[in-house]
């Protein structure tokens, strides 16, 4: 019996058309909130950056792919920040290699901070509606762990940044960013943070992604269901796949399963 289900934001739980949660996956959550089953968000976003989900309430938040996990609304139950290694290392690279040198936004555990903006960023971030962090040379940014970096660089420039952190990795679901996070972070730890805080079972929960970042969480939970406007290699690692995000792909999928 599903006990907990696990949704991505973007692309899954919200249309990148509209940037809001479509009416059918509403009253899907509306029917698994009436049936007891707890509800869970498994996000790259940090928690403050969550600004697409209406008043829609759920039980608990995996954020950062996996490195800040919260039960209810702000009890933190696990983080896990990138080396300061590697951020040493990141600023370094920048320097050594001028012709190299991307935009990236820091993100600390309460704030984000950005190095520069260019046009790729302006297009993720408006494909996104995620608001814009503040431009903020690096000498300036406030101590603190960072626990991701969104690097906006394609994939080939990723194979020459990446052996330069080796405390971390990248989880890419876009073609124009990657999300950077310390290595052995990712969405299936997220979900073993939440079931040991709240005592149910692996087999006792279902997930929802459409992202390359997704790909661990739907492979680890007891259903993995990728959305129909996934990628190929998505789809693959998941249980089943249903429509799109804005074809009703959500409540298709619990109605097939019997959930709802």
């Amino acid at each position: 019996m599903i006990k907990a289900v696990f949704f991505d934001i973007d692309g899954t739980l919200v249309s990148f058309n509209t940037h809001v949660i479509p009416p059918s996956t509403l009253e899907a959550l509306d029917l698994l909130r009436k049936k007891g089953i707890m509800l869970f968000i498994a996000t790259g976003r940090h928690r403050a950056y969550i600004n697409n989900l209406g008043d829609q309430e759920f039980d608990g938040y995996i954020t950062l792919n996996g490195g800040y996990c919260v039960a209810g609304e702000s009890e933190l139950i696990y983080k896990h920040s990138i080396p300061s290694t590697d951020i040493d290392a990141l600023i370094e690279y920048q320097k050594a290699y001028p012709s190299n040198v991307f935009p990236y936004i820091l993100v600390k555990e309460k704030e984000l901070f950005m190095n520069y903006k260019t046009s790729r960023v302006e297009t993720v971030l408006s494909q996104l509606n995620f608001p814009e962090p503040p431009v903020v040379p690096y000498s300036e940014i406030p101590p603190g762990d960072v626990y991701q970096i969104i690097a906006f660089f394609d994939a080939d420039q990723e194979k020459h940044v990446m052996p330069f952190l080796p405390g971390s990795e990248s989880t890419r679901w876009s073609p124009l960013f990657t999300d950077v996070v310390p290595k052995g972070s990712s969405k299936q730890v997220g979900i073993d943070k939440i079931i040991e805080h709240y005592g149910f079972t692996l087999n006792e929960t279902m997930a929802f992604g459409d992202g390359g970042n997704d790909i661990q969480m739907l492979r680890h939970a007891g259903t993995g269901i990728a959305m129909g406007n996934a990628e190929d290699a998505v789809k693959q690692a998941a249980d089943y796949v249903t429509a799109s995000v804005d074809d009703d792909g959500i409540y298709k999928a619990l109605k097939y399963f019997k959930i709802i």
